[in-house]
């Protein structure tokens, strides 16, 4: 029984060295030839809910990563798991290398899509915290295995996955499609893309495919020497990985070239090499390619035939290349008590013959979700306006936060340069006001 509280990040490498037999995915009714599964839109990701011998969780579905990975498991999301042995992982960030466990023989299931040897690792310390980050509950990341035995269709439009049995998978007469190979080192895909650097220098990297990314672009300084760090960059928190925290530069790139389909100024980091060192197994490896392009486009991963299909997402293709302008990294944070007002209706007459309405109103608390600050970039707008790491979050230009998702009050720190932003923050008790404007740095 695994009880013990642990928290994933959304970057995730891993080496091991023993191997279990790994099961294969297929359709639950084996006269059907694709199924169709719903999935959630999570800041750029795909979440699925599938269930470990039949406890249900939420996953990433990511190509960055080949095994599932298990994580954050509190003590209602306790799942019994099958030959179990501890071993060590290593992954990006700095630090040791730390203990986790791999299971055998779990039989998993998603609407319609089972395997019943499934081989999974569990991440049992406390590292950092992905359901923060995105809002929802995250116990885990299905990898590549699953893409292995199916031709997957991921629509980001209507946020729905189709799975073909590769067999009977026929490709249809696509106006706008463009398909791509793919090749393929330790079961994770990558592609060749086209970039052109600010000093007009056009040159083509291999770029993993990391659907469980949410940046668009990264590219690893050194690894080929038209890959330089524009001085028009500042240094930034990129993420967290399974040893610690990854640093780096974020720039824009002049143009992003993937066949006939193209990408001015977008977004593009560059994690310092002391984080992405040991994730070199792959010397070929340029840097990421993320959902931050992938959700733009509706794509079909062939990893049987070691191909992808692209095709323009019409809400998406066209989305401006946003970033955070305030300076300040949130999370969700612990639930709060608010007031709120509702209303009753009633009839005080008990008389059957008039039509007589009477509409009253109460207060009372709710618990509603907050938002913490959990990093302050030093010389940033939020920075110099006086806000703090730990303070929560309760109103954002006079709105209460409880009433906004976390894409919402991203987005409303991503906009247009010496937009003035108004927060009311909680300071251990004490409710404090600020004000910055947002500065663009690119």
């Amino acid at each position: 029984m695994i009880s013990k509280r642990a928290f994933p990040g959304i970057i995730i490498f891993f080496l091991a060295t023993a191997v279990y037999a790994q099961g294969k995915f297929r359709l639950l009714d084996n006269n059907k030839d694709s199924e169709n599964v719903p999935f959630s839109l999570v800041n750029n990701m795909v979440v699925i809910s599938a269930k470990i011998n039949g406890k249900k969780l939420s996953f990433l579905l990511d190509t960055g990563i080949k095994k599932t990975i298990l994580f954050n498991l509190k003590f209602n999301d306790s799942v019994v798991l099958n030959n179990v042995e501890k071993i060590q992982l290593r992954g990006l960030g700095e630090g040791n290398p730390i203990e986790a466990m791999r299971s055998g023989g779990n039989m998993f299931s998603m609407d319609g899509i089972v395997n019943p040897n499934l081989s999974l690792f569990v991440i049992t310390e406390d590292l950092f915290d992905l359901s923060s980050k995105m809002g929802v509950d995250i116990h885990g990341i299905v990898g590549g295995d699953l893409f292995s035995d199916f031709i997957v269709k991921i629509n980001y439009a209507s946020e729905r996955l189709t799975f073909y049995k590769p067999d009977a998978y026929e490709a249809k007469a696509c106006k706008g499609c463009e398909t791509f190979p793919l090749d393929f080192y330790n079961g994770k895909p990558y592609i060749d893309v086209d970039v052109v650097n600010h000093l007009d220098k056009e040159f083509r990297v291999k770029l993993l495919i990391d659907s469980g990314g949410g940046d668009s672009l990264w590219l690893f300084p050194h690894s080929d020497p038209d890959i330089i760090v524009s001085e028009n960059h500042f240094d930034d928190f990129l993420g967290k990985g399974l040893n610690g925290d990854i640093l780096g530069k974020r720039s824009k790139i002049k143009k992003l070239k993937i066949g006939s389909f193209e990408f001015e100024d977008a977004t593009v980091s560059y994690p310092d090499s002391t984080s992405i060192v040991k994730v070199h197994a792959n010397r070929d490896r340029n840097g990421t390619l993320g959902a931050g392009i992938l959700k733009r486009f509706q794509v079909i991963m062939d990893y049987p035939n070691s191909q992808i299909t692209l095709k323009k997402n019409p809400k998406l293709y066209k989305s401006p290349f946003l970033y955070n302008k305030s300076g300040m990294e949130l999370t969700y944070g612990e639930a709060i008590l608010v007031q709120e007002k509702r209303a009753g209706i009633s009839n005080p007459t008990n008389d059957e013959t008039r039509s007589i309405t009477e509409i009253f109103y109460n207060y009372g608390l709710t618990y509603k979700p907050s938002f913490q600050v959990s990093m302050i970039r030093k010389g940033s707008p939020a920075h110099f306006a006086g806000i703090l790491e730990g303070d929560i979050i309760l109103e954002v230009n006079g709105k209460p936060s409880y009433t906004m998702e976390m894409e919402e009050v991203i987005y409303m720190l991503s906009q247009k340069e010496n937009r003035k932003i108004k927060v009311l923050v909680d300071r251990n008790g004490q409710h404090l006001r600020y004000e910055f404007v947002l500065k663009s740095l690119l």
